[in-house]
């Protein structure tokens, strides 16, 4: 199993569409910039057919860490959460 990184996504860009390796790098790192500067200021990014990004915010929390049994106190944070499309969902449950 492969995984996909930003130099990989710039490759297949600069393979598809003829840019130099240069302006898909450029391309690929602006796409995800935007991607982050726009969950930073609370908006959801969606992607037809794809899936949307948006930021969750969770309360602090009483957790426990199973191995020790010793409770310890979880703050309040924000995390990014992703929620597929149904044709996304379609898509890999066929293969």
């Amino acid at each position: 199993m492969a995984t996909i990184t930003r130099s990989k996504l710039a490759k297949d860009v600069r393979d598809e569409f003829g840019f130099t390796t240069a302006q898909s790098t450029r391309l690929v790192d602006a796409i995800f910039d935007e991607i982050c500067e726009s969950l930073i200021r609370g908006e959801e990014v969606k992607f037809a057919g794809f899936g949307t990004f948006k930021i969750l915010d969770k309360s602090a929390r009483v957790a426990r860490n199973p191995k020790t049994g010793e409770t310890a106190i979880v703050s309040a944070r924000r995390v990014a959460a992703f929620r597929p499309s149904n044709e996304f969902r379609e898509r890999v449950s066929k293969k």
